[in-house]
């Protein structure tokens, strides 16, 4: 009985070490399983729109735009001087005053987005709003099919903007604002933590952008 109880607090001891030397678990590339940075790189597959972790070597192997999967690109544009008047922006038909844009390259044609508590809602996009759009803003014309999007931010204050701003940004950006809204939504309002958490995301964008001129072409 001694010796039972003597073995008792070197055991739990023991286990305790062992959980701490425990290192926390690595994400690895979906493509070859190798341990990927915290910041690592993305791929889209075309067809799910899914999103893929990669490491270096693997993202740049499906670099080419005819492959199965697309890398998605790093560099956010915040663009200074778009142009995008009220009338446009109900041609376009979306219901609220954020959403995403892009061009799905299986489908052939653009497709608008936006966040909601339940997740991503597509919003049909009138193909001559678009053309439209696309016309009066020569810069969306480099954006890349599939792996970028132009992000509207029409919310003003309540969003951290006093005015309407205007991202060319990757898609995984656009996912991850997708996610923070369905994570931290509660009510009809949305609720404090949801906004606090949709400025801090603004900001950080902000933070990281280039700023372009709506005119330029690149």
């Amino acid at each position: 009985m001694e010796n039972q109880v003597s073995q008792e607090p070197k055991t739990g001891f023991q286990a305790l070490r062992e959980m701490v030397r425990q290192a926390p678990p690595r994400e690895l590339c979906d493509l070859c399983a190798v341990p990927v940075r915290p910041a690592h790189q993305h791929l889209l597959e075309r067809t799910s729109r899914a999103l893929v972790c990669a490491c270096d070597a693997c993202a740049i192997l499906f670099s080419a735009s005819d492959t199965k999967f697309r890398r998605v690109p790093r560099r956010i544009r915040l663009i200074r001087d778009f142009h995008l008047p009220d009338a446009l922006w109900e041609d376009l038909a979306v219901p609220i005053n954020m959403a995403y844009f892009y061009h799905e390259g299986v489908a052939g044609r653009a497709k608008a987005s936006y966040p909601s508590p339940a997740g991503a809602v597509e919003s049909l996009l009138p193909l001559d709003a678009w053309c439209d759009l696309v016309a009066a803003n020569p810069i969306l014309g480099t954006v890349e099919p599939d792996v970028e999007a132009l992000l509207a931010n029409r919310l003003g204050v309540i969003s951290g903007s006093a005015e309407m701003e205007y991202f060319v940004l990757p898609i995984d950006e656009c996912y991850k604002l997708v996610g923070l809204i369905r994570t931290h939504w509660r009510g009809l309002s949305g609720g404090t933590e949801a906004w606090k958490e949709l400025k801090h995301f603004l900001t950080a964008l902000r933070e990281r952008a280039h700023v372009v001129e709506g005119a330029a072409h690149a």
